[in-house]
């Protein structure tokens, strides 16, 4: 009787030490809840850099509203080259600008979709995305001197033809989530097939 006593004991234990091990591991993954909703607010964003302000504006938003953020890094293809021809410098930076921004709402608890669209000047690229991707709102930062963000007619062109409410944010110059200027695509310079709007990968832009 003793001894069946001491092995329950025994596995007592051992089970509340699995799950204090397995509580600690939970506790150190940052973790998302999936949207309560299917609202999905719309951030697109080009190379030249990622506005911080502009972001944590759009991660609010989904927050209060238990929305999904959709951000779209805007790739730029040259005239002479094919539309889905390998962009790697671009890539690059679109990955950069991901993680940051995955980083970013992981702290607001917004879960990310994040996406790319191809196209040859900004302006073609947003008409791509309102075309293919579904949303309720889109927030977008307009470029101030020397800032990161979209240049004023283009903004005007999106206010003109994006459905749905558009929220427009001019920061600072300072303002910028991660610098990316000495890394902006050089015109002549190819990259790898990704077209249309689809998931972003280390080696798709």
């Amino acid at each position: 009787m003793t001894g069946l006593l001491i092995a329950v004991i025994v596995v007592l234990a051992g089970l509340l030490l699995a799950l204090g091990l397995r509580h600690r591991l939970n506790a150190g993954r940052a973790s998302v809840a999936p949207p309560a909703s299917d609202a999905r607010i719309l951030f697109p964003f080009v190379a030249s850099g990622l506005s911080a302000r502009a972001l944590d504006a759009a991660l609010r938003l989904a927050r209060a509203e238990q929305a999904t953020l959709l951000p779209v890094f805007l790739a730029q293809v040259p005239m002479r080259t094919p539309l889905d021809a390998p962009l790697p410098r671009q890539s690059a930076i679109a990955i950069s600008l991901q993680e940051a921004i995955e980083q970013r709402a992981a702290a607001f608890g917004v879960p990310v979709e994040a996406r790319i669209t191809r196209g040859r000047t900004v302006r073609h690229a947003l008409r791509a995305t309102l075309v293919n991707e579904r949303f309720d709102r889109v927030v977008v930062a307009a470029a101030s001197p020397g800032g990161p963000g979209f240049e004023p007619d283009d903004v005007a062109w999106l206010l003109k033809n994006a459905p749905g409410e558009i929220v427009v944010l001019r920061p600072s110059q300072q303002q910028q989530l991660l610098d990316v200027h000495r890394t902006v695509t050089h015109p002549s310079e190819q990259t790898s097939p990704a077209n249309g709007s689809r998931s972003l990968t280390p080696t798709e832009v």
